[in-house]
């Protein structure tokens, strides 16, 4: 069954122009949601071209099988765009994609439908998997973490200044009832922040921490950028839209990183750099934010970055 829920996607004609996209070319769309992406790519690919999507989403696999019973040029598969060398692999992929996009982060049917349990605005139950079927939820972690524990995921994914008095007040407080919902565990983390920042929600750091923790959000994006590398094939283009600093700035290391190369390991009068030690990507111009026009149609698209790299070797 297929979501009602809209989803708008950001930076859509900028991310798919970015991918230079050949009429028959092959390119992977590592976070399918709700396809926007996927349906403008499939609109400027030719009768051999292929696009391959991934999720972990059991809604976003229903409308993207929807969509490969309507385009035999389309398939997905419900998977972590993490798993995506295995797949290429399997696939017979591996160095032969065009174009790889990462859209990251939660999708705005998963913040919207409460039952999900992402958002403290909607109450649902504190769910908050990107796969429901599969892995910890947000409760069972909650009910079973210590409070050392908690304090490191609202500090180090949510980078939450109070996290240590917002830990112990929800280890405080589960011993008397556990937390199921969403808008329980936001009333406890609100009450025990200290000093709320204007135009945020005082819980809205400490969800992020929990989601990305449950999610393997981060560990996720650091294999998939490592496979992204390897799938791609010489002149293929990485195209990563990041809605957070702690993403971001794994993207931008990783590009530069790769842009960079690791001549400076070797001697200095060493008269050849081996090709080994060459830069492997081409940063392709500077990070592209949300347009003003954007902005106004779609508030989230506020904290949306995105970089692009060429893969030279």
């Amino acid at each position: 069954m297929t979501s009602s829920y809209q989803h708008i996607t950001v930076l859509l004609d900028e991310a798919v122009e970015s991918l230079a996209l050949r009429e028959d070319g092959c390119y992977v769309d590592g976070t399918f949601g709700r396809g926007g992406h996927s349906r403008l790519i499939l609109s400027g690919l030719g009768p051999n071209g292929r696009l391959l999507g991934f999720d972990k989403d059991p809604q976003a696999i229903s409308t993207g099988n929807a969509l490969a019973a309507e385009d035999g040029r389309f398939v997905v598969v419900q998977r972590s765009f993490a798993e995506l060398g295995e797949e290429a692999v399997a696939r017979g992929l591996a160095q032969r994609v065009d174009g790889i996009l990462l859209d990251l982060g939660v999708s705005s049917p998963q913040l919207d439908d409460a039952e999900r349990g992402f958002s403290f605005l909607n109450d649902g139950p504190l769910d908050m998997r990107m796969n429901p079927d599969a892995g910890v939820s947000a409760a069972q972690w909650i009910a079973t973490a210590d409070e050392e524990e908690i304090a490191r995921v609202f500090k180090d994914y949510g980078e939450e200044r109070f996290a240590k008095r917002m830990a112990r007040a929800v280890v405080n407080r589960r011993t008397a009832k556990p937390f199921e919902r969403t808008a329980d565990l936001a009333a406890v983390l609100t009450e025990a922040n200290p000093a709320w920042e204007k135009g945020k929600n005082p819980a809205t750091r400490a969800f992020q921490g929990i989601r990305i923790y449950i999610n393997s959000e981060l560990a996720d994006l650091e294999r998939g950028l490592d496979a992204a590398l390897e799938s791609l094939a010489v002149g293929g283009r990485l195209v990563v839209i990041s809605f957070h600093s702690l993403e971001d700035r794994i993207v931008k290391q990783f590009m530069k990183r790769h842009a960079k190369g690791e001549a400076d390991k070797l001697p200095r009068d060493l008269p050849i750099i081996p090709k080994a030690f060459e830069p492997r990507l081409k940063l392709l111009g500077k990070p592209q934010y949300a347009s003003e026009a954007e902005l106004k149609a779609n508030p989230r698209s506020r904290s949306a970055v995105m970089r692009v790299a060429e893969k030279l070797r």
